[in-house]
């Protein structure tokens, strides 16, 4: 008779080692991942060694001497490629891609919806609002701190509106979850006309704002890199800290209360944090659609809905995939480049319609 509580108690023990074991195995092959595509990433480009090698090539040997601070003498140009361009393309591109995966882990646990993005709290719209504006007034053209006015905007102004969705969500300090959802809409497609507006004045800088507009990282520098991977560092272990917080949020906001958690609090806590990281990221690469919707549900499916482990899991994959997917964006028709937003949409956009589908048969099987 008290043999069978020892028997459960120590297969409960075996399988808490395996699920521990598998979590870290999972975590050291996203490590794995986000070095190996990091380094094929630097190694990719117009001027190879992977690549059309047009106007020259860069060779293999090279590259690596180049990557690796190799005492050989080397040409100049191709130590600018890879240390002024490649290098931190592909590190903001794993900073920006880790920020709204993270972001849209949180979000959708606050909302309790695996359909919620960074965005869906007016961020895109905000920064774009600041974007275009900079780009027809012309302040990004001063000489004094030009390169980073159109960011300094666009993070400016995505916040003012995510604090606007934020006031008409809350009512008596409490927020609503359901009214700050329609709020966010509303108020991105008020801003979302209002952008479309400037760009009809736009006049020739049309093609510059869209492409802001697509997400790209073609400006990419060390001081955007910094920024954002400041920004994104900080907020990745906010929403760590309280993963276990998370956890109880799911059960909903009762269960929660009970398990000791103040909800609101924590609602709020998340809404700033993933509304300062995104805007972050936004400010210096554009509207990056789709990454903060797909990669968190993606996770969610291979390691579960523990956020002790899907948050930093959630942030790997977010570096992986928009390094490969810049990458793509940069191979595609190279030499020239798509907006990396492109790829996203397409990957995101089919991903999209699979949630929709999957969750509208889950309602009616329930």
């Amino acid at each position: 008779m008290r043999a069978l509580p020892r028997k459960e108690s120590v297969s409960e023990g075996v399988d808490f080692v395996s699920v521990m074991r598998r979590r870290f195995i999972w975590l050291v092959l996203l490590v794995a991942g986000l070095l190996l595509s990091s380094f094929v990433a630097i190694l990719v480009g117009s001027i190879g060694p992977i690549g059309p090698g047009e106007p020259e090539y860069m060779p293999f040997d090279e590259a690596f001497g180049i990557i690796f601070g190799s005492d050989a003498n080397y040409s100049e140009s191709h130590i600018n490629i890879i240390w002024q361009v490649r290098v931190p393309r592909v590190l903001l591109a794993a900073a920006v891609g880790a920020a709204l995966a993270c972001a849209g882990t949180a979000m959708q646990a606050v909302f309790r919806n695996p359909m919620a993005d960074p965005y869906i709290v007016g961020v895109s719209s905000g920064a774009s609002v600041g974007a275009v504006l900079a780009g027809i007034v012309g302040i990004s053209t001063t000489a004094l701190f030009g390169a980073l006015m159109t960011p300094a905007l666009a993070f400016t102004t995505a916040l003012v509106t995510v604090f606007a969705v934020y006031s008409l969500g809350t009512v008596g300090g409490k927020v609503y979850v359901n009214t700050l959802l329609l709020s966010g809409v509303a108020v991105a497609a008020f801003l979302g006309s209002m952008v479309s507006l400037m760009i009809y004045f736009a006049g020739q800088q049309f093609h510059r704002i869209i492409f802001w507009l697509l997400g790209s990282f073609s400006g990419a520098s060390w001081t955007g890199f910094y920024v954002v991977a400041l920004a994104a560092a900080v907020g990745i272990l906010i929403v760590f800290i309280f993963s276990r917080d998370l956890n109880a949020l799911l059960l909903g906001e009762e269960t929660a209360h009970n398990l000791g958690v103040d909800p609101e609090s924590l609602k709020t806590i998340m809404l700033v944090v993933a509304a300062v990281i995104t805007a972050a990221a936004v400010a210096f690469t554009g509207v990056i659609g789709f990454v903060g919707l797909i990669v968190p549900h993606m996770v969610r499916l291979v390691v579960g809905a523990d956020h002790r482990i899907l948050v930093p899991a959630a942030t790997l994959t977010g570096a992986i995939f928009l390094i490969i997917a810049d990458t793509a964006a940069r191979a595609v028709i190279a030499p020239t480049e798509l907006p990396v937003g492109i790829i996203t949409a397409l990957c995101g956009g089919p991903f999209f319609l699979y949630l929709l589908r999957r969750n509208r048969l889950s309602g009616e099987a329930t």
